[in-house]
């Protein structure tokens, strides 16, 4: 019997998000998406070398960076079920507003936000 190449439950690709404050990111990501916590891995300072949430089919990967791993800012893309509501949430949780949701030329209402850890988020809800 051959062992499955990644956990049941798992899609083939998650970030992996390298940030200052993890734990404090993954707070964010409660409140603003819902998200549930899978796992998590602190050292003996309480960084966390590794934590994982679950946002609706994906998982996001979450580690505290360290000297040899800095924090990089990143952009991630999220279809969420009401667009206008989870920009309300994260801007209630202290996000910054990067554009408020709109419907442009595609099939999608969009907006994005930036939280306190530097990671850019963009939400968008189908609309047509």
């Amino acid at each position: 019997m051959s062992i499955p190449q990644k956990p049941a439950g798992y899609s083939a690709v998650s970030p992996y998000l390298i940030v200052d404050g993890a734990a404090a990111s993954i707070d964010f990501l409660k409140q603003v998406f819902d998200a549930v916590e899978l796992r998590r891995f602190p050292d003996a300072e309480g960084r966390l070398l590794h934590s994982e949430v679950r946002i609706d089919d994906s998982v996001l990967m979450i580690a505290d960076c360290v000297p040899e791993w800095p924090a990089v800012p990143a952009h991630v893309h999220v279809y969420v079920r009401d667009v206008d509501a989870t920009y309300r949430r994260a801007l209630d949780a202290g996000a910054t507003p990067l554009q408020a949701p709109e419907k442009k030329q595609d099939e999608d209402k969009r907006g994005g936000f930036r939280d306190a850890r530097g990671t850019t988020w963009w939400i968008a809800t189908r609309v047509e």
